[in-house]
């Protein structure tokens, strides 16, 4: 193996859109056109698309893997798939475009740096494109690729493409999406997916993987922060007075003989940093790292606390945040949840809903609301029983998210971004 390939980066990258606009077939043309498609399953997906009587290879055979979603012909959970060039190795999700599936769509943004959100060119930006888009504003996904779609079943037209790239990035532009891209594209016949488009001489911009190839791997700013450590374990042996602190470090970067805020306001010192490798195994951790901590002072923390170093987020009763519901039961003021704020679990209400988002532009916001449904987008109010130490969203969750969930089930009612507000 090359070094050039040993060393190459790998990008993180989701597709969403709504239903029917062709996101399986276009991750079928991108697997196939990049030759990251097995002979054995490129000879199922011929068959297949023969026994079914369609007119060359069926691409969405070759990502719609579930039963059902085949019985069906729709996707309907996350499917994580691997394609590499030369330039550079990609890991894919393939996310679901039903209304009912948002859940899904957002599990597979929070991990990717760049979401390619396709339309059909026959019906441009719709409600459900706002609401992906929306959603990928919110964590903080910089670079968003419009895949317009379907451009051959408009005659390869330039109006219709240049009105749809007027919508979308008058949007983007609305919901501070630093770096959009709008391409027009057939998944179907190949057109500006890997190669170059020979029925469009009036667009001469990238493809969709010259743009995925060219653009910056970034880390996220999560080693710019403060310092932050959410306690998840502590770690005691009596017989040698061993105290640890374990947990993953969520941003910033801790040095031995560093000083260090603790939940109470206590000052103390690193004294070791202990990892899977062993006792002072390194003498400096940073954003990522799974460490355990030892300070120079006897300190009670439990489960939960934090250990921070430069600032420390003030602790507070109730704050503001922006929530995208994730199950059939509906968030309603004065609900009793559980607040998941990095490793802790606090009882909490919600005490109020200023703002629930009108995603399709029809109706308006709907202010002081009595309830969020599922998929919906909304701006709450959120009182928990113990301090917490929140901060502002930042550097693609490394603080800020947070989770309500229900106290009977325990299951996921929400995910939320501590004072984050769109429009």
């Amino acid at each position: 193996m090359s070094d050039s390939l040993r060393h190459r980066e790998t990008l993180r990258l989701c597709t969403a859109g709504s239903v029917d606009d062709g996101k399986s077939t276009f991750v079928g043309r991108l697997l196939h056109d990049t030759k990251s498609i097995l002979a054995d399953q490129l000879a199922s997906v011929e068959q297949t698309s023969a026994d079914r009587g369609f007119d060359g290879l069926d691409l969405s055979l070759l990502v719609d893997g579930l039963r059902a979603e085949r019985e069906q012909g729709i996707t309907i959970d996350v499917a994580y798939r691997y394609f590499a060039t030369d330039e550079r190795a990609f890991i894919l999700a393939d996310t679901p475009g039903h209304v009912q599936y948002t859940r899904n769509t957002v599990t597979g943004m929070s991990t990717s740096q760049v979401v390619v959100l396709l339309v059909d060119a026959r019906h441009g930006v719709v409600e459900q494109t706002v609401r992906h888009l929306t959603i990928a504003s919110l964590l903080g996904v910089r670079s968003v690729v419009l895949a317009v779609n379907k451009i051959d079943l408009v005659d390869y037209s330039e109006q219709v493409f240049r009105d749809i790239e007027a919508a979308f990035n008058a949007k983007a532009m609305e919901l501070g999406v630093e770096d959009p891209h709008v391409i027009p594209i057939s998944a179907l016949r190949g057109d500006n997916v890997v190669e170059p488009s020979a029925n469009m001489d009036w667009y001469t911009g990238p493809t969709v993987l010259k743009v995925l190839e060219t653009i910056p791997v970034t880390r996220g700013r999560a080693t710019e922060l403060d310092f932050r450590l959410p306690i998840q374990y502590v770690l005691r042996e009596h017989s040698t007075d061993y105290r640890g602190y374990a947990g993953l470090v969520e941003a910033g970067s801790i040095s031995v003989g560093d000083e260090v805020t603790v939940s109470g306001g206590q000052r103390t010192t690193v004294t070791h940093i202990d990892t899977a490798d062993g006792l002072d195994a390194a003498q400096t951790a940073t954003a990522g790292d799974s460490i355990t901590l030892r300070l120079a002072d006897e300190i009670d923390l439990v489960r939960g606390d934090l250990i921070a170093a430069g600032s420390f987020p003030e602790p507070v009763r109730e704050f503001e945040s922006t929530v995208v519901a994730l199950t059939d039961k509906p968030l309603k003021p004065g609900q009793n949840v559980l607040v998941r704020y990095g490793a802790a679990l606090e009882r909490g209400r919600i005490s109020g809903i200023s703002r629930v988002l009108d995603l399709g532009g029809a109706d308006g916001d709907e202010h002081d609301a009595e309830s969020v449904e599922l998929n919906q987008i909304a701006h709450v109010s959120i009182q928990v029983a113990r301090e917490l130490p929140v901060e502002e969203y930042a550097a693609r969750g490394a603080v800020g998210n947070f989770l309500l969930v229900d106290k009977a089930s325990g299951n996921t009612l929400a995910a939320g971004f501590v004072g984050t507000r769109l429009r």
